[in-house]
């Protein structure tokens, strides 16, 4: 495999332990990144260390500091940081069970591949991949990388496993301070089935793909068009109708009847591409036959004339 692991070790559970490795499940590419300019020059602003009334000194003379009051300092120097640090463990130990849906979505960090390290992991990895599946349940434990301990939870995921970086407690909000205000309002009924009936014309598969961040997208478009001049003229790229700054208020009946018509049409529009098109006529001018009572009339008339002539 040419992405290189993330951590190397084992998964045990009890007696059993499964040679594992971790790869990372995303990467970030969407942020672009700037450095600083000082524009007459050219030159890239660099930055130095700098003590108050010293000015710059050596990297060899900072160490760590953490403040317990306002301008209080304990001060820790590398070995002793390095001394308190987790030894980093090549055994990943499945020590609770929960349900798949009893961990709040805020917790979850970072997804992680965990794939068997050999033809002969295979077996017990699929035990524990189906076993998780069928009690429909997420292990837990604690994985020490880089001297700290990270809690995990283990999932199933298809054919393989999937291991995420849980937070801990102290480092998620609790919801209740944000949402206490929030009123106990009951949603009129008619209200409430023009929202759901929006929501279903609009359901459909989910395809990340199809969305894009559309700043870093201008911001390439951008630097490409200035790459390219190769001028320090601005460039003002022209993303679209600035919206109204004004507060609006809207019927909210009104503004759902609306968009449940928007979303019908669409739907409509979408059949319709996907129904094969129907032959065109040609329009061509042909003339009528005569008929029989058409012809006598036309001879009847052709007789009148010709007595009136006599």
């Amino acid at each position: 495999m040419a992405a290189r692991a993330y951590w190397s070790g084992q998964i045990r559970l009890a007696l059993v332990s499964i040679p594992i490795e971790i790869y990372p499940a995303t990467r970030s590419g969407a942020a672009i990144s700037f450095h600083q300019i000082h524009e007459p020059s050219g030159q890239r602003i660099r930055y130095e260390k700098v003590a108050a009334g010293v000015g710059p000194v050596d990297r060899d003379e900072i160490i760590k500091g953490y403040e317990v009051s306002k301008g209080n300092y304990v001060l820790l120097d590398e070995e002793e940081i390095e001394a308190v640090k987790i030894e980093s463990r090549k055994t990943l130990e499945l020590v609770q069970f929960v349900e798949a849906d009893e961990i709040d979505v805020l917790y979850y960090e970072k997804p992680y591949f965990v794939v068997p390290a050999d033809d002969l992991a295979e077996e017990a990895y699929s035990v524990l991949r189906e076993a998780l599946r069928k009690t429909r349940k997420v292990g837990l434990g604690q994985l020490a990388v880089r001297g700290r301990e990270q809690l995990v939870s283990i999932k199933p995921c298809g054919r393989g496993l999937i291991l995420e970086v849980l937070r801990y407690a102290d480092e998620v909000h609790k919801a209740q301070g944000y949402f206490r205000d929030i009123g106990e309002v009951t949603p009129d009924e008619d209200l409430l089935d023009l929202a759901t009936t929006l929501i279903d014309k609009k359901t459909a598969p989910f395809k990340p793909a199809e969305f894009h961040d559309r700043y870093v997208d201008a911001l390439h478009r951008l630097i490409d068009k200035k790459a390219k001049s190769k001028s320090k003229t601005r460039i003002l790229e022209d993303v679209g109708e600035p919206g109204d700054s004004k507060s609006n208020v809207i019927d909210l009946m009104a503004a759902l009847k609306k968009s449940v018509g928007a979303a019908g049409k669409d739907t409509a529009k979408t059949a319709a591409k996907s129904k094969p098109a129907k032959t065109t006529e040609a329009k061509t001018t042909v003339k009528p036959k005569a008929t029989k009572s058409g012809a006598a009339a036309k001879s009847s008339s052709a007789t009148t004339r010709s007595r009136k002539r006599a």
